[in-house]
């Protein structure tokens, strides 16, 4: 039990941190928009600790197969400190914080090219946008781009190198996929390949989608809140970090089903091969 305890305690610290981050480092940053984000960060960390304090599962998946919801903490980490360290210019006047602006700076001109996700986010602007806040668009899109990305590669090769979940201990499909109900009808083979299809599909449709969403509904989003560093770090944030965690989903899904898959061709094997050694 204590270590359940301590562990839920630092998973909630850590989720409050990332959550706090803008906040503590951007410069310039409003009393209540402070408050406002400490006030969600403690919800965020207590919700966490339920959640990883619980002996059993309730909305959370792969809370039992590590590293998955690690990787994805660090990979939203990694965006906004990222894009906090970009946006906090002179503030942080330190030597990592000068080259993680300088590698910031390279992430956002690396992804920004013809009708790539960037570009069409800077098109989905208003025509009045100024030049500046246009500039701090691209350099958000393309940090949070980058950080994705890597996110990607990364469980990609847990999962062609390392070989997860198997490499990891057993994955049981009950505690890992809590709102998935293997006996809601239908195959469950089939059932976990087509919600697999379905979250890779939407996570790598949705960085093009969206942009074109907002531009469509420019009358009633107001896009100028952007032109504020804190906002656009979440609004960035969530455009980057929603498809990659559907994406990392779907790939996760997909591995289960073929482990299940794996399983029942084992056990047809070994049903025909008992068969056959039964005498006449």
């Amino acid at each position: 039990m204590i270590v359940r305890l301590t562990g839920a305690f630092l998973r909630a610290l850590l989720i409050a941190l990332a959550i706090a981050t803008p906040s503590l480092l951007l410069p310039d940053v409003g009393s209540d928009t402070a408050q406002v984000v400490m006030l969600v960060a403690l919800v965020a960390g207590a919700y966490t600790f339920m959640e990883y304090y619980s002996q059993y599962p309730s909305i959370l998946e792969f809370r039992f197969a590590p590293p998955v919801n690690r990787l994805r903490y660090f990979t939203m980490f990694a965006m906004v400190l990222m894009l906090t360290v970009h946006f906090a210019d002179t503030a942080l006047d330190t030597p990592l914080a000068i080259v993680l602006m300088k590698l910031a700076g390279i992430m956002a001109h690396a992804v920004d090219f013809p009708f790539s996700p960037v570009r069409l986010v800077v098109l989905a602007l208003p025509a009045d946008t100024t030049p500046e806040t246009i500039a701090m668009v691209r350099e958000a899109a393309g940090i949070a781009y980058v950080m994705a990305l890597l996110g990607l590669v990364v469980f990609g090769v847990l999962v062609r190198i390392y070989g997860w979940p198997v490499r990891y201990g057993a994955f049981n499909v009950w505690i890992n996929l809590p709102l998935f109900d293997p006996t809601g009808g239908g195959d469950v083979l089939a059932r976990l390949k087509r919600d697999s299809i379905v979250n890779v599909t939407l996570g790598f449709l949705l960085p093009f989608l969206l942009p074109a969403c907002v531009k469509l509904g420019g009358a009633v989003v107001d896009l100028s809140l952007v032109s504020n560093p804190h906002t656009l770090i979440w609004v960035m944030t969530i455009w980057a970090f929603v498809p990659v965690n559907l994406v990392i989903r779907g790939v996760a899904l997909a591995r289960v089903a073929d482990i299940i898959e794996d399983m029942r061709r084992r056990s047809y094997a070994q049903a025909r091969s008992d068969d056959g050694m039964q005498p006449v």
